[in-house]
């Protein structure tokens, strides 16, 4: 998709996480909004994926390490034909397949189902080992959030893929600066993420997550022998909707019906 295309993607795919929490009462959206442009330019750009064949066994990967954000996971994969828009009205309810944490027993094209922070970058390393070990040429995706970095599990994950010369994985932080207890700096500070990263051995890419022509560049750069790339990404938590942005407090709260249709609202514009 060009960038016009992808945008209007995004957009859909914004009314669509508003419309889930929404009818839910319940789930996260701050987080699902600001990974918007990144997850939609990862599945509609990179991976090679067939909704009619999910389980293609020489498929790309895709881990979502910060599960809480499922809204904005099956937005894309409605987008792309996975699954249907008449499921949001069952998200987050018994015996749905859209639960609040992706499940890949359920939900055709989900790889890993993800939920406890941490687990989610183990979870593609071994899906990128594995591949390598295979002969085959299939690549890894995955996302995390920055609070999520704050687990020591995560740090493991990354020096396992650099020891093991990963580089058909990429991970991709979401780094919108807010966890459900408030800013990352009050709870757990990170420090110097980019040295940190690049000290991990990563082909490090930071830049603004929102600028659909910057993380196709990030994502498109030749891939450095033997290092595992990092996609740093500078987002803002609840974006697009003016009351969510920047405010901890969106990050796992649903609108009533009055923010959702002020919601929806400045999505159309």
């Amino acid at each position: 998709m060009n960038t016009a295309e992808l945008s209007c993607v995004c957009k859909q795919m914004r009314r669509d996480i508003i419309t889930m929490v929404s009818n839910a009462g319940s789930g996260h959206p701050g987080g699902s909004l600001s990974m918007v442009e990144l997850i939609a330019s990862v599945f509609c750009n990179h991976m090679r994926i067939d909704p009619k064949d999910p389980k293609n066994p020489d498929r790309d990967r895709f881990v979502l390490s910060k599960g809480h954000a499922a809204p904005g996971y099956y937005a894309v994969l409605a987008a792309l034909g996975f699954i249907s828009r008449d499921e949001y009205t069952n998200f987050r309810q018994l015996h749905s397949i859209l639960q609040g944490h992706p499940d890949c027993k359920k939900v055709p094209g989900v790889d890993a189902s993800t939920g406890s922070l941490g687990q989610g970058c183990s979870i593609a390393v071994g899906m990128a080992l594995g591949a390598k070990q295979l002969g085959k040429d299939s690549r890894v995706y995955t996302i995390l959030g920055d609070g999520e970095c704050q687990e020591g599990q995560i740090w493991e994950a990354f020096m396992a893929a650099n020891h093991f010369k990963l580089d058909n994985l990429t991970v991709i932080i979401d780094n919108n600066g807010l966890q459900i207890d408030g800013s990352n700096d009050e709870v757990m500070s990170l420090g110097d993420l980019p040295a940190k990263l690049a000290a991990f051995g990563f082909d490090l890419h930071e830049i603004d997550g929102h600028d659909l022509d910057a993380i196709e560049a990030a994502l498109s750069a030749p891939v450095v022998a033997g290092k595992p790339r990092c996609i740093l990404a500078h987002t803002v938590k609840g974006k697009g909707v003016s009351y969510m942005e920047n405010q901890a407090g969106w990050h796992g709260k649903a609108p009533n019906a009055e923010q959702r249709d002020q919601a929806l609202k400045e999505l159309e514009g």
